[in-house]
């Protein structure tokens, strides 16, 4: 065994992070680790790699108990980690890259031209051939990942660990980095292989370990796990005490408000097409990485689109900026309420009425009456719990602050509101609210877009779910249609079998 490390136990003040996990590999094998966001894969990466203690648990690497106290010493040991953004110098040559404070020495010197002869024997074993003396920034993604790779081989790594190495990369590039680890398989050299693209892990994995709530919750053979299977253990169960009126049709009735077309930008969202109802809560499911909350941004012009189409209302929504989507009467509730939603300091009233601000101004100054009134109106209509309207925001619930976003757009009469992940870190009975809240909006006749992880919040308050996978919309589901199986099957990318 290369790596075992059992019984991981890591908390953050009064949060349990990490619970009995575990991960064992064996001396050349490919080992997918996966989970949804929040699984605890990151935190056991770290852990292993020093950048983290644990609290209890054993880690054995290459015979012996370990626990490293930096990165640098689980580098030493030979454990080399590739991020998915490259931490390389771009400006600095290929072969500096390589050897970059390793550089080999003669009279004291740099002695660059043994370097620079390493550093292409060492590519060579990948099938590259590139100019090692040009710098980093000229080359493309595929290059920079080889790069990175190559330096881990030069420090002796038996154990690599590929943090989604392929995010940026097309297919002949995927290819070339799969050619690559399989080299250094048959020398030995194990590898941690972190991805959301279920058609990769089979491609390239030998076992997979699969996370979820900060527990290993399975270890399989890729063989031996159907994509079907794979998702649901790794999503669970998570059954919420909700339940929600839905409509008895979708867009399907030809009042569509919002319709995306072959929307697409970069390698995150490739090909997605859905339409949003008058008055329908329109689900947009699908695992971590599929492009979810890439494809909202398009939507709502946080994001430049490359191609495809948006229409609102009928009219080309061809916004330069959030701005214009406000303007033409959009919402956007962030999934990260904490970094992208709330300011801390601020308090309720400010917080809830920052949308607004320019509305409420008569001769530069805000209408204090007015804004009064709004945010005593959505306190008492969303029922949100504070001391007053000053009270800092960073004092509420998390249920409560959601609610408070929810307030910031609704104040502005939107036609639609984009909520993603709206229920993210709050209690099961604020949940409840907060979807109950969203179908009260819809039968008002509000248009939402709602991206949620949860398989029981769709099931219970979207009248449709568009099912994307690796950046593409692969099923749309109807009401009658949204059921657990036919969720897991779509994010599979596989149909249901009987």
């Amino acid at each position: 065994m290369l790596l075992s490390m059992k019984g991981i136990n890591k908390s953050f003040g009064d949060v349990q992070v990490l619970t009995n996990a575990g991960l064992d590999i064996e001396p050349g094998e490919i080992m997918a680790l996966i989970g949804q966001n929040g699984a605890g894969k990151s935190t056991l990466i770290k852990i292993l790699t020093g950048a983290h203690s644990c609290d209890a648990g054993t880690i054995r690497f290459q015979g012996r108990d370990v626990r490293f106290a930096s990165t640098a010493e689980s580098q030493a040991a030979g454990i080399a980690t590739i991020y998915q953004e490259i931490n390389l110098a771009q400006n600095r040559t290929v072969a500096e890259n390589i050897f970059l404070a390793r550089e080999p020495r003669r009279f004291g010197l740099v002695d660059r031209a043994r370097m620079q002869a390493a550093a292409r024997t060492v590519l060579s074993r990948f099938k590259l051939d590139i100019d090692v003396n040009r710098p980093l920034q000229d080359f493309g993604a595929a290059t920079r990942q080889m790069v990175a790779i190559a330096r881990g081989v030069t420090q002796n790594a038996r154990l690599l660990i590929l943090d989604e190495p392929t995010s940026s990369l097309d297919e002949q590039e995927v290819e070339v980095l799969f050619e690559t680890m399989r080299t250094l398989k048959a020398d030995g050299v194990a590898a941690i292989f972190i991805s959301h693209r279920l058609d990769e892990l089979y491609a390239i994995c030998d076992r997979v370990t699969i996370m979820r709530d900060g527990r290993t919750v399975a270890v399989s053979p890729m063989k031996d796990i159907s994509k079907v299977a794979l998702v649901k253990t790794m999503l669970g169960k998570e059954l919420a005490a909700f339940t929600a009126k839905k409509r008895a049709h979708g867009d399907g009735d030809g009042n569509s408000l919002v319709n995306v077309s072959n929307l697409g930008a970069g390698v995150r969202v490739r090909d997605v097409s859905l339409a949003i109802g008058k008055g329908e809560i329109a689900g947009l499911a699908g695992l971590l990485g599929a492009g979810r909350t890439e494809t909202a941004r398009l939507i709502y012009a946080a994001d430049r689109k490359e191609r495809g189409s948006v229409t609102m209302a009928g009219r080309a929504a061809d916004y330069a900026a959030p701005a214009d989507a406000i303007r033409d009467g959009m919402g956007f509730v962030s999934e990260d309420r904490k970094v992208e939603g709330i300011v801390p300091e601020m308090s309720v009233r400010e917080n809830m009425t920052l949308a607004i601000l320019p509305r409420l101004q008569k001769a530069g100054l805000v209408d204090r009456v007015a804004q009064r009134g709004i945010v005593e109106k959505y306190i008492q209509a969303l029922g949100i719990k504070c001391s007053s309207p000053e009270q800092p925001i960073r004092e509420l619930s998390g249920g409560n602050q959601q609610k408070v976003l929810l307030a910031r757009w609704l104040c502005m009469d939107p036609r639609l509101l984009i909520v993603d992940e709206p229920t993210r870190g709050i209690d099961v009975g604020a949940k409840a609210e907060i979807l109950k809240l969203l179908r009260g909006l819809a039968d008002e006749g509000l248009s939402v877009l709602m991206i949620s992880s949860e398989l029981e919040e769709l099931i219970a308050a979207a009248d449709s779910v568009t099912v994307l996978s690796d950046g593409k919309s692969v099923r749309r589901l109807a009401s009658d249609e949204i059921t657990e199986a036919n969720l897991m099957s779509a994010m599979a990318h596989q149909e249901v079998t009987a």
